[in-house]
């Protein structure tokens, strides 16, 4: 099989029913396979999934999160590519030509993303991806397109096949041999900045991540956890500093570590002032969670500086985006 669509799944029902017969109408169009990975959801899903022989259904035992929900269904399947597909995603009807030809004519790039709308302001980016993934030298992430919380308006300013640091995980096509090669999403890390982890272990594998905008699908977001969740502010604080123990270069560790912890504190502090206590609290939580888990990374870090070819990153951004765009009010 040359591509598999999967779609993980948790008591998503209303959303299969709504945007999964446009994934199978398409995906028809390049002789791909449909999957959905269900982490054992509660809902009505998995009955409403028997009604639809066209799809492969993969059923696990238990919610095992983003990341190893993924890597479980995946081992299940073989197929040359994979695209991992967030069930809250309105595709179009040439979507998956481009990203496969992209694919196919490039080898060297690992993975690719499309361009990612917003499904209710649809001339509008969507937060998760919109048109590419970036980190600046603290680690925050930022897309063409989306800034911190700013998203701009899709005007064609970013047309162009583009070199990333990450794709989203909402729409990644991404060589099933690469993804195992560097180990998948990380199963700790539950959800959240999963993605931007596998990529930085491809690209520091010297391995290219690119964005194929002639691709384009419309993202719903915060199906599963809303932008107003403690647990999405925890995760995403949580993981992002697990993330840069991983994988930082041993010369920009300790510094960019030292700047976070201030980093981190004020970003608390102005929650608490904001009156959003339990955001603050969950800064705290993820702070203290990052410092058990760390030892558990320790030779995870080794294994990753030992197989790293390309030490700086040229999609890893020198300065910070918070200085840049909220001082100096620049764009990407």
């Amino acid at each position: 099989m040359k591509l598999a669509i999967v779609i993980l799944n948790w008591n998503g029902e209303q959303m299969l029913r709504q945007f999964l017969p446009k994934v199978l109408a398409t995906a028809q169009t390049v002789e791909a396979n449909v999957y959905v990975v269900d982490n054992a959801s509660t809902d009505q899903s998995l009955s409403y999934l028997t009604t639809i022989p066209e799809i492969n259904t993969i059923a696990l035992d238990a919610n095992y999160g983003f990341a190893e929900g993924y890597n479980r269904g995946l081992k299940e399947i073989d197929a040359t590519y994979y695209l991992l597909l967030n069930s809250d995603v309105e595709v179009t009807d040439n979507w998956l030509s481009p990203l496969l030809q992209y694919m196919e004519q490039h080898p060297e790039v690992a993975a690719c993303q499309p361009k990612i709308k917003s499904f209710f302001n649809r001339s509008y980016f969507e937060h998760a991806g919109a048109c590419g993934g970036f980190i600046d030298w603290y680690g925050y992430p930022f897309c063409r397109g989306r800034v911190l919380h700013h998203v701009e308006q899709d005007r064609g300013q970013y047309d162009s096949t583009a070199s990333l640091f990450w794709a989203s995980g909402a729409a990644l096509f991404i060589r099933a041999a690469d993804y195992w090669q560097v180990g998948g999403l990380d199963e700790r890390f539950f959800a959240h900045m999963e993605e931007i982890d596998l990529c930085w272990r491809l690209r520091s594998r010297n391995r290219s991540i690119v964005c194929v905008p002639q691709s384009v699908v419309y993202h719903m977001g915060g199906g599963t956890l809303p932008t107003t969740s403690y647990r999405k502010v925890y995760l995403n604080f949580r993981n992002n500093l697990l993330m840069l123990y991983k994988n930082l270069p041993e010369k920009d560790l300790r510094p960019i570590l030292t700047v976070r912890f201030f980093l981190d504190y004020i970003a608390a502090f102005q929650f608490l002032l904001k009156g959003q206590f339990s955001f603050a609290k969950a800064v705290w939580q993820a702070r203290s969670a990052y410092k058990k888990m760390r030892p558990l990374y320790q030779e995870i870090r080794s294994e990753n500086l030992r197989q790293t070819i390309l030490k700086d990153v040229p999609e890893r951004r020198t300065y910070s985006i918070l200085w840049r765009y909220l001082w100096r009010k620049k764009m990407v």
